[in-house]
């Protein structure tokens, strides 16, 4: 019997190349997206070092463009649509995220309907399920929550995640029913990098460990690891629960400073720079005045974020590791890699 195949989209990056090796792990075969095919032989060699890549192969297609996806569908089995952008910096057009974030999510499903592929899996995120809650906030976030896109301080990014998510399940409700579809909600992605390609959530590590920043602020956010995000896409993909299934992939929620400890804990004198203090409110509000990037964290600031995941653990059967690990284990694979 042959192994099913797996498109996986955007593969180059962070978590997709965490995926492609649970599910090569696994035994099923991965197809996956690159937006050039310059890039193949770095992601193979990436992976060889931790799965066998002789059934890995690869497709080129771009999130903005037709053109490769009827291709990249051809005897694909199911899709895990991992690739979305994430920056650090908000666009000042937030169409430059939202466009390739729903058109490409519309674009990727629309080929799968074609190909007549039976499983999707999308990678979404918390932020479609946190934010816009300033008046009436649950008391803790579980899968049946969605962000509130007209909350005027959103950002560019959470409205691209929720929005995405919005049209998927709208898709696949009018257009193609019997597939079945389901979204994996991660929060900040933490965990060891396999290459030097390191994403947005990398980045912010990065530069705790070369200490930008002179404490932290008062910032609660979910977290999880990426190995637990693979996880959770594979048994997302495999589960024999309906379709329409939302998935928080969460360890915790923790605020920033209890983010940071551990990694001064497990690294001592190679993470010396990392901030543990908090930082006061109005010195975060000070800096937002000249820094965009803070400025976009100001509606967040103080706020206890709670989230409730107990029917994801109970759907998929899996625990996730805690920050305490994941977060050490991110900064470990920096500095091991020369990115710090």
């Amino acid at each position: 019997m042959n192994e099913p195949t797996i498109l996986v989209t955007g593969i180059s990056g962070f978590i997709a190349k965490h995926c492609a090796v649970e599910l090569l792990e696994h035994g099923y075969r991965v197809r996956g997206t690159v937006r050039g095919l310059d890039k193949a032989d770095q992601v193979r060699t990436t992976l060889a070092a931790r799965a066998d890549v002789s059934r890995l192969e690869f497709a080129a297609a771009d999130l903005l463009s037709d053109a490769g996806w009827a291709d990249a569908m051809r005897g694909v089995h199911g899709v895990l649509h991992v690739a979305s952008p994430f920056p650090l910096v908000q666009p000042k057009d937030e169409a430059e995220l939202v466009r390739p974030a729903v058109d490409g999510s519309l674009r990727v499903l629309g080929a799968a309907k074609a190909a007549g592929v039976e499983r999707f899996v999308q990678t979404s995120s918390t932020a479609a399920v946190i934010y816009g809650h300033r008046k009436r906030r649950p008391g803790a976030f579980t899968e049946a929550d969605w962000t509130d896109v007209d909350d005027p301080h959103i950002t560019a990014y959470t409205k691209s995640k929720t929005l995405a998510e919005r049209a998927a399940r709208d898709f696949v409700a009018r257009e193609c029913p019997r597939m079945y579809y389901a979204s994996v909600n991660p929060g900040l992605v933490l965990g060891p990098l396999l290459d030097a390609d390191a994403g947005s959530s990398a980045n912010l590590i990065v530069d705790c460990l070369r200490g930008k920043y002179p404490g932290c602020p008062r910032l609660s956010f979910p977290v999880v690891d990426v190995r637990d995000v693979a996880l959770a896409h594979r048994l997302a993909l495999e589960s024999s629960a309906a379709s329409g299934g939302r998935f928080l992939a969460t360890s915790d929620a923790v605020w920033f400073k209890d983010m940071m400890q551990p990694i001064k804990d497990r690294l001592g004198e190679r993470a010396r720079k990392i901030p543990t203090r908090e930082l006061p409110n109005f010195m975060v509000r000070l800096v937002a005045i000249f820094d965009p990037a803070t400025r976009s964290i100001l509606p967040e600031l103080g706020i206890d974020v709670r989230i409730d995941n107990s029917a994801t653990r109970a759907t998929l059967g899996m625990e996730f590791r805690s920050h305490t690990e994941s977060a050490p284990a991110m900064a470990e694979s920096l500095l091991r890699l020369g990115l710090v």
